[in-house]
């Protein structure tokens, strides 16, 4: 199976012709952010582009994506949030949204809600023995949620989270400039950063061995 995965696309939508893979692939996952502080008219459009190349997908909203972006993902039945699909055997859940932030955006949650967000996706997936999580926040204290002076802003939900259940993967955004890998225990996260500036992640799993790295179009013409 190959998964190819990206987000905080934000409305700009240059890069998703120069992914590669993105046809071929069996799976899409958006991890968040589909919009700039807008709604479902816009995101239906963006992810409508994003099927002409690969229409099956999942996805959920980020922090700067408005409620009814959720209630359309919902609509189309893939939305991620708080919720587990099984695809090949292999289960993957997701959390949208983001732990509260300075700017009072869209969508933000308490690190309660956050919490039972992911337990009532795991649910579904939890008997598997490959998951991947899909968490638009980044875990705090990693290389992936650092702002500024090196201040650490993830979600503390979404990190004992990992901690305790060990997803194979964790799939992660929301944090432009701290696009990069880290580890907790067993679990690799990735952060590929805004779409904008090229950065995708590519999941391939053989049997059950999982590999994820980290990918940039932005060269590719």
């Amino acid at each position: 199976m190959k998964i190819i995965a990206f987000g905080d696309i934000h409305e700009h939508t240059e890069n998703i012709s120069k992914i590669k893979g993105l046809a071929s692939a069996d799976y899409v996952i958006i991890t968040g952010d589909i919009t700039n502080y807008a709604g479902k008219k816009k995101a239906k459009k963006i992810l409508d582009l994003i099927k002409s190349y690969n229409s099956s997908m999942y996805a959920q909203f980020g922090n700067l994506d408005k409620q009814d972006v959720n209630d359309y993902l919902d609509e189309l039945g893939i939305n991620l949030h708080a919720n587990g699909f099984i695809q090949q055997g292999i289960g993957i859940f997701g959390v949208g949204g983001s732990n509260p932030t300075p700017f009072n955006t869209p969508t933000e949650f308490s690190e309660r809600q956050i919490e039972n967000f992911l337990q009532k996706g795991y649910e579904k997936v939890k008997h598997l023995p490959i998951t991947i999580m899909v968490s638009h926040a980044p875990p705090i204290n990693t290389m992936v949620d650092i702002v500024g002076v090196q201040a650490h802003v993830g979600s503390s939900s979404v990190r004992n989270f990992i901690e305790t259940f060990q997803p194979n993967v964790c799939l992660t955004g929301h944090i432009h400039e701290s696009a990069g890998i880290d580890k907790i225990g067993n679990t690799t996260i990735l952060n590929p950063g805004m779409l904008q500036n090229g950065g995708y992640i590519e999941v391939t799993i053989n049997d059950e061995k999982v590999t994820a790295e980290l990918r940039n179009c932005s060269q590719i013409t």
